[in-house]
């Protein structure tokens, strides 16, 4: 199970152009790493835009953001190019990267039950150490709460 203080798993993950994205490369950064279910659909879009719309403010105290999903690369560069997202996406077909941060979860819909990931933020110091988990996301208001909890760790 992966709580506060632990190593943050190792990734390497394509993202929406082909480009791999390790973990290391951004060792000595701080990373907003956010786990969504799928590229395109309002939570995950509202989520997303929110991000865009305060990336100056995490990008002036030089912090990383990098999105996670199932979607391919391919869908990825679709779902920023749609909507002018200035960050990478990665892809996380094989489900690998959200088993390891324990994301990956039975979900249900409908009254049937299906795997997928579970929207989780995970904020890492520049230790890579996960300085914060958070679970329980309003999309509305999730890129603000991660600026205001980053003044108080910074």
């Amino acid at each position: 199970m992966i709580k506060e203080g632990n190593t943050a798993p190792a990734f390497a993950l394509p993202d929406q152009d082909g480009k791999v994205h390790k973990l290391s490369d951004y060792k000595g950064k701080w990373i907003v790493l956010y786990f969504y279910p799928k590229d395109l659909t309002p939570g995950c879009t509202t989520e997303a835009c929110n991000f865009r719309d305060d990336y100056s403010a995490f990008t002036r105290q030089n912090i990383i953001i990098l999105g996670i999903s199932k979607d391919s690369s391919k869908q990825h560069e679709k779902f920023i190019d749609k909507y002018t997202l200035p960050f990478p996406l990665l892809s996380d077909e094989q489900d690998k990267i959200a088993e390891a941060y324990d994301v990956w979860k039975e979900k249900s819909m409908y009254g049937k039950t299906y795997m997928g990931i579970q929207r989780t933020t995970f904020l890492i110091d520049p230790a890579q150490k996960i300085a914060k988990i958070y679970a329980k996301v309003d999309v509305n208001e999730h890129s603000r709460e991660i600026l205001d909890d980053l003044k108080k760790l910074m």
